[in-house]
């Protein structure tokens, strides 16, 4: 239920201004952190600037707590709930992962099933291995030109319900990476009406609860909880995070298994930066996103016109697997002028000074928010129709499908944890992975604990490696070598 938004003065920001007080007060400090409001460390002082130093204090009465808040950072929340249309928000001070692991700490316990897409986030998978919950995949539609894992099928999810009905959650990603979009609503219909949760990680959403036209927010739609990126497209600093919960889950709860793993030592500098954040989209955020996707709207149509890329967008929409899309991504498929996303990726780093998002196997993702501008914009443009010039080949060869189906043969917990082995990478075929392997970003696991390693898993790890993606995730930072269950 979508709360009146006029309920609460959104001009507030309450962690912001008892830091402003804070700050006239001249308090002596006996308290940490070491560098005494910067006078202890003079170049991070010189570096960040005093008023940002100055304002790295610990928790005290007059600034409240993040483990149990009862003024300002309550008085905080409250405000985010409102601006959000959620029951209840929690700062969150460990990034988004802490958020999304938080959200299934709280609903699931070990040994309950839950049902999810596989093309998740390793935060995700990481909070299966914490809490030993066993996944139900939904196997996403791909989409066979751009190699994009898509949305889940209203179909794949009754049937996984039906097939599993003490499942205790549906996990929905809301939107992926690339700006796609499931059926919401009827995704949260159906987990209701079954007796389960539906959890959304809206990572790359918090510009839906601010922006007309855009897809339903995971709150609107009625999910029980979203974990929501505000530093993604919000504005916040990096880090910084909300976890929001509807009205049937337990607040109280939601806040110990939050304790059990995020510090109890928030900072003060993330905590007021989702303050103002916050305020800045509940007054300005419907003018603000608006812009945003007038903006990638028209990169789009000129990427388009340059010829040899293919910038997608709501033409995508099949009324199932996409559902919706995210107008605000610009998304660009690469693989036309022969080169992989990853190569256009570097090239544009490299040669033009241009950081984009991330480049995978097909495509490029430039992160359009708050503080983007048309000139620059331009610039990429440009950059990219000077690339197809300069480096436009032959494509033969070129790997096209970004997902895998993987098999599940155990869950992440079991594998995670079981006596291992290391083998060489290219004798694991066959073998059970006892850890993850991912291009970071997107931070979507080609391997998690407990699935088989394929032939076409090991083409795909190697053609990544090769073409220059970051690859994390396994104890053997070069790769060359994964561990595998004896």
């Amino acid at each position: 239920m979508k709360k009146d938004h006029t309920r609460l003065d959104q001009s507030r920001a309450p962690i912001y201004e008892a830091l402003e007080t804070f700050r006239q007060m001249r308090v002596v400090p006996f308290d940490v952190p070491g560098h005494k409001r910067g006078r202890g460390n003079p170049e991070l002082t010189a570096f960040l600037g005093q008023q940002c130093v100055g304002v790295d204090v610990n928790s005290m009465k007059p600034l409240d707590n993040l483990c149990h808040p009862v003024s300002v950072i309550q008085e905080a929340e409250e405000l985010a709930a409102d601006a959000f249309g959620a029951a209840h928000a929690f700062l969150m001070v460990g990034g988004t992962t802490s958020s999304v692991q938080s959200m299934i700490l709280s609903a699931c316990k070990r040994g309950d099933e839950i049902i999810l897409p596989r093309n998740v986030h390793r935060s995700v998978i990481n909070a299966l291995v914490l809490c030993g919950a066993v996944p139900v995949y939904v196997n996403p539609e791909v989409d066979q030109r751009l190699g994009i894992a898509l949305g889940m099928e209203r179909e794949q999810v009754a049937k996984a319900i039906a097939e599993h009905p003490n499942a205790v959650a549906v996990l929905v990603n809301n939107p992926t990476y690339y700006g796609i979009c499931s059926d919401l609503r009827a995704i949260v219909r159906m987990a209701h009406a079954a007796g389960m949760l539906c959890l959304a990680d809206e990572a790359h959403g918090t510009h839906f609860y601010f922006g007309g036209g855009l897809p339903v927010s995971a709150m609107a739609a009625g999910a029980d909880m979203a974990a929501v990126s505000m530093h993604k497209s919000g504005g916040s600093l990096t880090q910084s995070s909300l976890l929001l919960i509807g009205p049937n889950v337990h607040a109280g709860y939601v806040r110990q298994m939050i304790n059990l793993t995020q510090t109890t030592s928030g900072s003060y500098l993330l905590m007021s930066s989702l303050d103002i954040s916050r305020r800045n989209l509940a007054l300005r955020g419907r003018r603000i996103f608006h812009q945003v996707a007038d903006m990638a709207e028209y990169a789009r149509q000129e990427i388009n016109a340059v010829g040899g890329y293919y910038a997608f967008g709501r033409e995508l929409m099949n009324g199932n697997s996409v559902f919706d899309f995210d107008t605000t991504k610009l998304s660009v498929h690469t693989l036309d002028i022969g080169l992989a996303g990853i190569e256009v990726y570097d090239i544009l780093r490299d040669e033009y000074d241009i950081q984009i998002e991330f480049g995978d196997i097909g495509n490029i993702l430039a992160y359009l928010s708050i503080g983007d501008r048309p000139q620059e914009l331009e610039r990429l443009v440009s950059a990219l129709a000077e690339i197809r010039r300069r480096y436009q080949k032959d494509g033969t060869g070129l790997l096209h499908q970004e997902y895998i189906d993987p098999t599940v043969v155990t869950s992440p917990q079991e594998a995670f944890y079981a006596s291992k082995v290391s083998l060489p990478l290219e004798e694991s075929e066959g073998r059970v992975c006892s850890e993850f392997v991912m291009c970071y970003p997107p931070g979507i696991p080609i391997l998690a604990p407990g699935e088989r390693i394929t032939a076409e898993i090991l083409e795909h790890i190697t053609y990544a490696k090769e073409k220059g993606c970051s690859m994390t995730g396994s104890e053997d930072p070069d790769l060359k070598r994964i561990n595998v269950l004896e």
